[in-house]
C-alpha cells in the first residue's frame, strides 16, 4: 500500500470518553490487560464536540478540528491510566 508504514499503525493508548471513563477501576484495569495507557476524559467528549463543531459553523467560535481539541485539553481534565506489571494468567 502507498505510503503505509506500520510503525504509523501501532497503537499506543486507549481512551475512554464515556461514562466508564469515571470508573478507576475499569480504566485501570483496561489499562492492565490492554499493556497501554489509558486516556479517561472528558467525560462528555461526544456532546462537547458537537457543541463545539456547532459553535464553529455559526461563528461563535473559530479554529480547525485540531484547535478545538486542543481547547478541550486545555479546559478539561483528563486522567492517565498507566499499565502495572501483572503476573501471567491476570490478564
Amino acid at each position: 500500500m502507498p505510503g503505509y508504514r506500520e510503525e504509523d499503525s501501532r497503537t499506543t493508548s486507549s481512551g475512554s470518553q464515556t461514562g466508564g471513563a469515571q470508573n478507576a477501576l475499569l480504566c485501570q484495569r483496561t489499562a492492565d490487560c490492554a499493556g497501554l495507557p489509558v486516556l479517561a476524559g472528558p467525560v462528555e467528549a461526544t456532546a462537547l464536540g458537537n457543541v463545539l463543531v456547532q459553535a464553529r459553523q455559526h461563528g461563535l467560535v473559530s479554529g480547525s478540528l485540531e484547535d478545538l481539541r486542543a481547547l478541550v485539553a486545555r479546559t478539561h481534565d483528563v486522567q492517565r491510566y498507566e499499565p502495572v506489571a501483572t503476573t501471567e494468567g491476570t490478564r
